[in-house]
């Protein structure tokens, strides 16, 4: 089964920006909820750290030499447009190397309220062999999710790919659970929620991440 790792389960700072994200009273101040959503991807970010491999360099600094234990290499930053980008941002705040992938994913919704996933635009360094990590502020059906991560295997087998979500429902991990390689692939999130509504949103929730960090779209 697909490791899950609920960094939200344990009494810490990360819950009081999970906090301030959900508050209709503080999300309407959008660059406090776009910089909450990074702050959350910085920790995130911390946390996968101590997954990565590492290897012993010779530093110098102004007086001597010391070796010190550092990343092997820089992981791969993916994430799914327009709502990804600033928790991508806090990723990539300490994965400041790294490279980076977007993809545009989006509802479609149809005339009976039902929708399909659709994806117009995929761009993405060779990923073979490397450390993957991929984020979407919400995992709600985890259908979004999924397709991303077959699209960006178009471009390439990762090593180990991290998927990052700051809430989840339960029916979008068992999506995640059922569609994605168990061997392959670990799942973080910040909570986790058990109410996916009629049309698929989660509850409580926060709304819409992507309408709260940039404004209402047409």
């Amino acid at each position: 089964m697909i490791e899950i790792r609920n960094i939200g389960e344990r009494n810490t700072i990360f819950n009081q920006f999970i906090s301030e994200l959900r508050s209709k009273d503080i999300q309407g101040d959008r660059i406090r909820f776009r910089r909450n959503l990074e702050r959350v991807g910085e920790i995130f970010a911390y946390e996968i750290s101590k997954e990565l491999e590492y290897e012993s360099r010779e530093i110098t600094t102004p007086l001597d030499t010391l070796e010190m234990m550092l990343p092997k290499y820089q992981p791969v930053l993916a994430t799914i447009l327009r709502a990804g980008l600033p928790l991508h941002n806090g990723l990539l705040n300490y994965f400041d190397q790294a490279g980076n992938a977007y993809v545009s994913a989006y509802r479609k919704y149809s005339d009976n309220g039902g929708f399909d996933i659709h994806m117009e635009y995929a761009s993405s360094p060779d990923i073979t062999g490397k450390t993957l990590i991929l984020s979407d502020p919400m995992l709600a059906t985890g259908a979004s999710m999924a397709l991303t991560y077959k699209e960006l295997l178009n471009v390439g087998k990762p090593k180990h790919t991290h998927i990052v979500v700051i809430i989840a429902s339960e029916q979008g991990i068992e999506t995640i659970v059922k569609e994605l390689p168990e061997n392959d692939v670990t799942l973080w999130v910040g909570t986790i929620d058990k109410i996916l509504t009629s049309k698929a949103y989660i509850s409580p929730g926060l709304g819409d991440a992507g309408d709260l960090a940039f404004g209402t779209k047409m």
